[in-house]
């Protein structure tokens, strides 16, 4: 046997069980996913995340186009965008004391995980299909020291190991369109505490639209992914005991993300789908804060 062979043989083995071939490919891919776009984001600062950007251009901080830095400052622009939308959903996770335990659920590579901990102090697991992804959150969660108060683990978000009440917050940043929504919702349920806080930052399809557009399925197709509709999350959540308190529409909070980003060394060739969702009113960008009743 090969190296690569003994190192994807190794990977697949912790693939966390039960876990359906749809999640054996999840798995897969973000094991294989090597971005620039992510990567790049990551390196300004040493947060990498997995999600998209809110907030108006800060345009003076990208300087001249002709300047041979311009492209640096364009990409520490996005990198600013995207921690001001973790910032968003931390804010909306309600009170936090140092002695509670957060879960991020689609952890990635970890950046708002150390964020939560930076902010209030407490324990954040982070669970994720890929143990690339596991590997290189707990590699820099040691970097900086966090190691005893951050942690990632190969895990299905549909059946965590956590405790059941024994969580005070838990969030899906855009990771919930890979996984039925009836299932998820009743994880979160059973792990949060009663009257613990649920948040998720996601992109849904618009059922006025009437079914998902073009774009939407473009989106899709890039991704492996299956969105929902926003009648879908509200739907799941009432079923399973999560009572929204907020839900704002961060559409045009996003675009301005998207723009730049189109503009970018980076682009990956899905920006135009996102953008012209977002403007024809096929696809939102939502944040939904649901108490667990």
């Amino acid at each position: 046997m090969t190296n690569t062979e003994l190192t994807a043989t190794s990977t697949a083995l912790r693939i966390p069980r039960p876990a359906s071939p749809y999640q054996g490919d999840i798995a897969r891919y973000w094991d294989g996913e090597a971005r620039p776009v992510n990567l790049r984001l990551g390196d300004v600062d040493g947060l990498y995340h997995h999600h998209y950007g809110i907030g108006e251009v800060d345009h003076a901080a990208l300087g001249d186009p002709e300047d041979s830095t311009s492209e640096k400052k364009l990409i520490a622009e996005l990198h600013r965008l995207e921690s001001a939308q973790a910032d968003v959903l931390l804010g909306n996770l309600g009170e936090i004391g140092a002695d509670d335990t957060l879960v991020d659920a689609g952890c990635g590579r970890g950046g708002s995980m150390v964020m939560a901990h930076q902010r209030f102090g407490c324990k954040v697991e982070g669970v994720t299909l890929s143990a690339k992804q596991a590997d290189f959150a707990n590699g820099r969660a040691a970097e900086l020291g966090l190691q005893d108060h951050v942690r990632a683990r190969v895990c299905n978000m549909l059946a965590t190991p956590f405790e059941t009440g024994s969580v005070a917050a838990s969030w899906n940043n855009e990771s919930s369109m890979y996984v039925d929504l009836h299932d998820l919702f009743a994880e979160h349920s059973r792990m949060l505490e009663v009257g613990g806080r649920y948040v998720t930052i996601t992109g849904c399809w618009n059922p006025r639209y009437g079914q998902p557009s073009k774009w939407v399925s473009q989106i899709n197709a890039h991704f492996e992914c299956n969105i929902h509709s926003r009648r879908e999350y509200m739907r799941a959540m009432a079923d399973n005991r999560l009572v929204p308190q907020t839900v704002i529409d961060l559409t045009p909070d996003t675009l301005p993300y998207w723009e730049l980003r189109a503009t970018s060394s980076l682009v990956t060739g899905i920006e135009e789908a996102f953008i012209n969702s977002y403007r024809d009113g096929s696809f939102q960008y939502v944040l939904i804060a649901a108490d667990r009743v």
